[in-house]
């Protein structure tokens, strides 16, 4: 005799709009570490259009007045700064709290997708929410449709697909909590993270639905700390005991997982130098015993005679991006081995490494505790504080030139300024840059004096980046001043998150260096032999080319009309003046000063592979292509005999 059937009990619902339970969903979620949990989502950041100002645009309304605070919305002024913003602020947080970004349907969206890419390649946790047209078809052809004569189904925001971690478009209601979740999982995975797209038609924004109530209850997601596999750590104790000549590369890695202390006791323990990558500068401060400062094609002359005599080095946290290992010239011994410590499978398998999948802290505590009794050999220790030394001798003799502001016309150098931002700013205030000159100049010479003092965007040296940036920061860590490096090609390219900031009444302090062009690109231009073409701000001459007179543009004036303070510099003294008034302002303010962009930072003995012209005509690109042929020459594999297979074995 079968059972008795019974009915299902029934599920309680709420019956809200696609929009509405969005939203909702976002307010409730956490995230927790070490026992500290806190929310995932700090707000929502939107620019309104008719795609989604009555979706989401009306749900962020309607929880303003209904819930204050569940989901703080920010208007912003550009939809890839406000990805950039979020991605600043969730790498501040160590990707345990980000934003999420509402835009509209066509530009507004597809604005965002520098952003996305910015954030997965950087591995930084963003939401993106892009409107979409019409999931009905009900009116087409919509403003801003694109129409693809072979596919009915493609929009825009198929572009979000090849830079997003996880992509979803939500047709039917029925998808969203599964989406939801899906997304959560990612935005909230240390290997998986990065940008998180899901796409809404307009129409399906507006849409009701009966929710079950448990969609909305508080959802906390752990982040745990992966333990490294008792067999991986023994083979990689067993290649580090072996080594004479041993170097930590520190990546992001390390601050994200707060293993900066853990990294200390194993430095201190063995001996052992460490450089460390744009990402993870800050993961030992500048004057630890340990630290040899920058590694690559940016680094210091310190870190990279180690690099090029290492025979084991041990990578933590870093994916080996081109100018870490300064396109494969750095490690110069034919027999250097890899021990590589990561969450992120595809890194600790790089240059055939032996493999220790593993949170960067756990894996440094278990490396100190089975290493215990062995060190770096005295002659290594003692090369290692020397060449420290000779390297901070170096940078201070670029912050404080025997002639002061010996640059063309008296300007100061771009050396000079870095150093006084870097003796006005106390320790735990943070310096912010992206692309151009800055850093790689910031990545030689900054002095770090705290884990989260240096915030460089250098997986995707986005142009731009930098203003915003520094807003998220400064929302981040309300208690640290922030010091935004830029110049005036990344400034002219997005300034307007200075109204954001005056809005917010969040203050940061953006040190404008002015030099009437791109200062990196065209130092790199005639080390290529192409003579900084297209590198200087100049009107076009008689003759046809960009060469006449320098452009009477005044970023100053631009700047003020942006509502925030601006103060201007022309030597030493009077720019640091004007640092320490910022300083002491609860104001955003913008710090003007011209310098010499041919007045270079101390070289790093090292080199980035960019090809140069096989053929020309130009002597310049000639003799610059010869130089280029020496170096490739010297590019590794590093895939050695005897460690190929040997990543899992």
């Amino acid at each position: 005799m079968s059972a008795p059937s019974h009915p299902p009990a029934r599920t309680e619902t709420v019956r809200l709009t696609v929009s509405q339970a969005v939203v909702r969903f976002l307010a409730q979620q956490h995230t927790e570490r070490d026992g500290v949990r806190q929310r995932l989502f700090a707000g929502c950041f939107g620019i309104f259009g008719h795609g989604n100002v009555a979706g989401l645009g009306q749900a962020l309304l309607q929880a303003e007045i209904d819930e204050p605070g569940a989901l703080p919305y920010v208007l912003g002024r550009n939809e890839q700064a406000m990805v950039h913003t979020a991605v600043a602020y969730a790498r501040a947080r160590d990707r345990l709290q980000t934003w999420a970004l509402s835009t509209s349907v066509g530009p507004g969206s597809t604005n965002m997708l520098t952003g996305a890419a910015l954030a997965t390649i950087n591995r930084l946790p963003v939401l993106l929410l892009p409107a979409d047209t019409f999931a009905t078809r009900s009116a087409g052809s919509l403003l801003q449709e694109l129409e693809l004569p072979a596919s009915g189904d493609v929009t825009v925001n198929d572009a979000f697909r090849p830079v997003s971690r996880y992509f979803d478009r939500i047709w039917r209601p029925e998808q969203l909590p599964g989406a939801l979740l899906s997304a959560m999982r990612v935005l909230t995975d240390p290997a998986e993270t990065g940008a998180v797209t899901l796409c809404f038609p307009q129409d399906v924004q507006a849409e009701a639905f009966d929710w079950p109530v448990e969609l909305f209850a508080e959802r906390t997601w752990h982040v745990g700390r992966p333990l490294p596999e008792p067999a991986a750590l023994a083979r990689a104790v067993e290649v580090i005991r072996s080594a004479r000549r041993p170097l930590v590369v520190a990546g992001g890695g390390v601050i994200y997982s707060h293993a900066t202390g853990a990294l200390d006791a194993f430095a201190t323990a063995t001996g052992i130098p460490v450089a460390q990558t744009q990402a993870g500068k800050g993961a030992l401060p500048f004057d630890h015993p340990s630290s040899v400062g920058a590694i690559g094609s940016t680094g210091t002359t310190a870190a990279n005679a180690l690099a090029r005599d290492a025979d084991v080095v041990i990578g933590i946290g870093t994916r080996y991006q081109d100018f870490t290992t300064a396109s494969r010239t750095a490690f110069s011994d034919p027999d250097v081995r890899f021990v590589n410590v990561n969450v992120a499978s595809p890194d600790v398998v790089k240059h055939a490494g032996i493999a220790v999948q593993a949170d960067a802290r756990e894996a440094l505590t278990a490396l100190t505790a089975a290493l215990a009794g062995w060190s770096a050999d005295d002659a290594h220790r003692s090369r290692t504080a020397e060449l420290a030394a000779a390297w901070e001798a170096t940078v201070e003799a670029a912050y404080h030139p025997e002639v002061p502001s010996a640059g063309e016309g008296g300007r100061l150098t771009q050396n000079e300024v870095i150093g006084l931002v870097n003796e006005v700013s106390a320790p735990r205030d943070v310096v912010v840059c992206a692309a151009g000159s800055m850093p790689g100049d910031l990545h030689k010479m900054w002095r770090v004096r705290d884990p989260k003092g240096y915030h460089v965007e250098y997986g995707y040296s986005c142009m731009g980046y930098e203003i915003p940036g520094g807003l998220g920061i400064r929302m981040a860590s309300p208690d640290r001043d922030v010091f935004v490096m830029i110049g005036d090609g990344s400034y002219l390219m997005m300034p307007t998150e200075l109204v954001t900031a005056v809005q917010e009444d969040v203050k940061i302090i953006v040190v404008l260096v002015q030099n009437h062009g791109f200062a990196s690109i065209g130092a790199l231009s005639e080390q290529l032999g192409s003579q900084r073409f297209g590198t200087r701000y100049r009107s076009r001459a008689g003759n046809g080319r960009l060469e006449g007179d320098v452009l009477p543009v005044d970023l100053a004036a631009n700047a003020a009309s942006l509502g925030v303070d601006v103060l201007s510099a022309q030597d030493g003294p009077s720019l640091e003046a004007a640092l320490r008034k910022a300083k002491a302002s609860d104001r955003t303010t913008v710090v003007h000063v011209e310098t010499d962009p041919l007045v270079d930072a101390p070289s790093s003995e090292s080199w980035w592979d960019v090809p140069v012209s096989e053929v020309s005509t130009l002597q310049s690109t000639q003799d610059a292509r010869a130089v280029y042929e020496q170096w490739k020459a010297r590019q590794h594999r590093y895939l050695t005999p005897s460690e190929r297979g040997s990543a899992r074995s």
